[in-house]
């Protein structure tokens, strides 16, 4: 391909515009998903269940989108993601048991008992099942610009959602009582306590919060982008998420542009293919959790987590 060549730098562009187009919409559910996380592990809970919380979600997404359409699936899919997110919180803060070990039964019960539901209702030939889908809305006069146009401004209303979401969680967090008081839970519950703060309330309410970000996410999986349910299609997404948050560093800006670098990461195999390169798909596949855990092995010890996440509610 021929920089100088009018035509070559045509299909650059257009190579350009589908790669950053395919990064926003990849990174959508990441950013749901780290900005619920986000928000549990600033009350000082660290949610592993949060891959079950997006297969919750997503299935949720296929039942009731296909009963009552595009907006029942998304609704749907945050009441499942927070369901099983609340039933996480009820083990952890109330019951106090071990944060890692309840968040992955959480995982094997969110993976599994979607798996299991679904051959029993959809039968065998459920792979082939298709759901209605939420379209792209381009945002009038910015959808035409060039190579970022389409790309940033002419995505499916959930991804404006997410993108709405940043500052507004940004705004909850560092300019209300109520996000003081959430941070102070996570960073020392005793003196949050001690100043009238109800810590184990105010953790489950982070925790489902959390969650029903997470069942959104899921619900962006089917309704946004893929128009069908398989089982295990969250594909680590939510432990992608979970790192993210670390990377972001627990701020809501930070998982939201973390969520687009391993969306870019994701989205690199369609440029490639675009220039015409040949190189084995599988790479792709395993570049955005190779990037995880690179990410994460460089980020150690440069931020400081909330001082009291994964501690158990007193």
């Amino acid at each position: 391909m021929d920089p100088q060549d009018p035509g070559g730098r045509r299909l650059m562009a257009d190579a350009l515009t589908g790669f950053l187009e395919a990064a926003v919409r990849t990174a959508t559910p990441l950013a749901f998903a780290a900005m619920g996380e986000t928000i549990a592990e600033r009350a000082g809970v660290i949610n592993v269940g949060l891959e079950g919380c997006v297969m919750a979600g997503a299935f949720g997404a296929l039942v009731a989108a296909g009963a009552g359409g595009v907006g029942a699936g998304f609704a749907t899919s945050a009441v499942a993601g927070a369901a099983l997110a609340a039933l996480f919180a009820l083990c952890v803060v109330r019951l106090g048991t071990d944060q890692i070990i309840t968040g992955t039964a959480m995982t094997l019960l969110g993976l599994g008992g979607t798996g299991a539901l679904y051959r029993t209702w959809y039968g065998a030939g459920g792979a082939a099942l298709s759901v209605p889908t939420a379209g792209p809305m381009a945002v009038p006069g910015l959808s035409k610009l060039p190579v970022v146009g389409p790309a940033f401004f002419s995505q499916p209303v959930v991804t404006y959602l997410a993108a709405l979401l940043v500052p507004v969680l940004w705004w909850f967090l560092y300019r209300t009582h109520a996000g003081l008081a959430l941070r102070a839970v996570g960073e020392a519950p005793e003196a949050a306590r001690a100043a009238g703060v109800a810590t184990a309330r105010l953790r489950t309410l982070a925790v489902v919060a959390g969650g029903a970000l997470g069942g959104l996410a899921g619900g962006t999986l089917v309704l946004a982008q893929a128009g069908t349910f398989a089982e295990g299609m969250s594909a680590g997404r939510g432990f992608v998420a979970i790192a993210i948050v670390v990377l972001g560093r627990w701020h809501p800006v930070g998982a939201a542009l973390g969520a687009l670098v391993f969306g870019a990461a994701t989205a690199l195999q369609f440029l490639i293919q675009a220039m015409g390169w040949t190189l084995p798909y599988q790479l792709f596949l395993a570049l955005p959790y190779v990037l995880t855990l690179g990410a994460l092995a460089l980020a150690r010890g440069r931020g400081r987590p909330p001082a009291a996440l994964g501690q158990a509610s007193g």
